[in-house]
């Protein structure tokens, strides 16, 4: 049977309205108080009726974290960056998964608005936000990750993803190397638009060739990385330097070269974006951009508390805001 506010203020001494003073972190109650009170919370096993407490509260201590898929290790160490802030907060996490499918997505938002969460952070399956619009409505704030999208402005935070482009490229450059591949995803998300800007910007300001026939997209998984490497190494006259826009489609990529090493004993150098647990051991890589994975989740976290506590107060919400992350370059 579960323990009682009543039971917990017997066993610690002092009236109901003393524990709930201590629930509801009062600062006027004295530090030997509250002392008191926490040791009989923990003793008593009381459990807080958080469906009971947001009633009172319109609030739930829970926060949304959608993302396009779960079997994905950045999107993984971006929640949980997210988590760690948030549970420092006081707050949970009800993580959802969009399938990589935009009516998935908007179907994952209803019901996080039936769950009466406090606010919801998003990494976008897609360009399309427009119905990101439902959860202004219900008056539940937005912070977007990685990706931002068309149709509805929220805070965002984001990679410094041209500059970290354009500096893997520049490094390449330098080394010696003079003709570029480039295997990215679509370019309807902001992320891989950015990167290859930042590629593109690289190769102009050197007076290098943007050379289309080896330029090449797909989605940001393994098995396109695999093709489009294929599709490179059975052009006319191959690259021997490629950039690659994201983890997955680099061990895509890295996978073909390895099947097909005897075919060939041409030496390929890439410039990869996203550092990886595996990513310092995949073969053919000179240089891997990274992001600040950890600390996008946790920054997100950040905004997103700020968000509720603006809500809670009298002053208006300050406009959108964008943060973006600085990326870091590392040779192997």
């Amino acid at each position: 049977m579960a323990v009682t506010v009543k039971e917990v203020a017997a066993h610690a001494g002092v009236s109901t309205a003393t524990v709930s003073r201590v629930l509801n972190d009062d600062p006027g109650i004295k530090p030997e108080t509250r002392a008191r009170v926490t040791e009989s919370i923990r003793e008593t096993g009381y459990r807080i009726n958080k469906a009971a407490r947001s009633l009172k509260t319109s609030r739930t201590g829970t926060i949304g974290l959608l993302v396009p898929e779960l079997a994905n290790d950045f999107f993984m160490t971006v929640a949980q960056g997210v988590e760690d802030v948030l549970r420092a907060g006081g707050y949970g996490v009800i993580i959802c998964n969009a399938n990589e499918d935009v009516k998935y997505e908007e179907d994952r938002i209803d019901l996080l608005i039936e769950q009466c969460v406090d606010g919801v952070i998003i990494i976008p399956t897609s360009s399309e936000g427009t119905h990101f619009g439902k959860l202004r409505e219900a008056g539940i704030p937005v912070v977007t990750v990685d990706r931002l999208v068309n149709g509805f402005e929220s805070d965002a935070v984001l990679a410094d993803n041209i500059n970290g482009a354009y500096s893997a490229t520049e490094r390449l450059i330098s080394s010696g190397c003079r003709r570029f591949g480039f295997i990215g995803g679509s370019l309807e998300l902001s992320n891989f638009s950015e990167r290859f800007e930042g590629f593109k910007r690289a190769l102009q300001d050197y007076n290098i060739p943007l050379e289309e026939n080896i330029i090449k997209f797909g989605d940001f998984h393994v098995e396109s990385g695999y093709m489009l490497m294929k599709e490179l190494m059975s052009a006319e006259a191959p690259p021997e330097n490629v950039f690659i826009a994201n983890y997955y489609l680099q061990v895509g990529a890295t996978k073909y070269l390895i099947e097909n090493r005897k075919n060939s004993s041409r030496q390929i150098h890439i410039a990869g974006f996203d550092d990886m647990s595996l990513s310092s051991i995949l073969g053919f890589s000179s240089i891997t951009v990274s992001q600040p994975m950890h600390k996008m989740g946790e920054t997100a976290a950040g905004m997103m508390l700020e968000r509720i506590e603006e809500a809670s107060g009298s002053i208006p919400p300050a406009p959108p805001r964008m943060v973006r992350l600085k990326t870091s370059i590392t040779s192997h």
